[in-house]
């Protein structure tokens, strides 16, 4: 019998890797996907993307979609509160199993073990701990398409925000940078690969800097 799972969405590069490990795995079955959205904003948190982009992901990925609302300027207290109302309406139902895509940063990975077990739930990290370059080539080798759609301008520089997320941007990024933009670097969004089912129409709207630090490329439906 499958062990039925949720999967904590961005709608970025490494929660569709990690998804794609998920749907390989036929020990798993994938209820919904749990993505946190700023209210104020009707974005989703820490990406910026639009709700209505979020949506077009969770139909062309067949998945249902289920939306943890925080305030802009949310607190720890109030993030964690809200993602575990969301997780314990799952688990009455005999869920467990939240999916992951960390990569390698010890303190993130134990602040989700420690924050899913205080409600009797666990993490998966199907994408923990391999290569960031190697994982970055083979996001884009397996067909996987995405923008860039914030940048932190401590580390890049505007020229990043809109930009494919292929070679060429690879081998652009500064030295220190990790190619899966694991450390904050950049965040992603994934509009076409493998695991949809159609490619999500898109346009590129105007870049803007936020909180006097991160350069936001407004995506727009197609």
């Amino acid at each position: 019998m499958k062990k039925s799972v949720l999967i904590s969405w961005s709608g970025g590069k490494d929660s569709s890797l990690a998804l794609y490990e998920i749907q390989k795995n036929r020990d798993y079955e994938i209820t919904a996907l749990i993505t946190t959205v700023t209210s104020d904003y009707d974005r989703v948190s820490m990406h910026g993307l639009r709700t209505s982009l979020l949506e077009e992901q969770g139909s062309s990925l067949n998945v249902p979609l289920e939306k943890v609302f925080i305030s802009k300027n949310a607190s720890n207290e109030e993030y964690e509160s809200s993602f575990n109302k969301v997780l314990l309406n799952y688990k009455e139902s005999g869920i467990r199993d939240v999916v992951f895509g960390d990569l390698f940063l010890e303190e993130i990975k134990k602040y989700r073990e420690d924050l899913l077990e205080k409600i009797g739930m666990e993490c998966i990290f199907p994408i923990w701990k391999r290569d960031t370059v190697k994982l970055a080539k083979t996001f884009i080798e397996l067909g996987f398409k995405a923008i860039t759609v914030c940048v932190d301008s401590n580390v890049l520089g505007k020229e990043f925000a809109g930009r494919e997320f292929d070679e060429h941007l690879l081998d652009d990024l500064p030295q220190g940078i990790d190619p899966c933009g694991e450390n904050g670097e950049f965040h992603t969004f994934v509009y076409d690969g493998p695991i949809f089912k159609s490619r999500i129409d898109h346009q590129l709207g105007e870049i803007v800097l936020r909180d006097e630090r991160f350069y936001y490329c407004d995506i727009l439906p197609g």
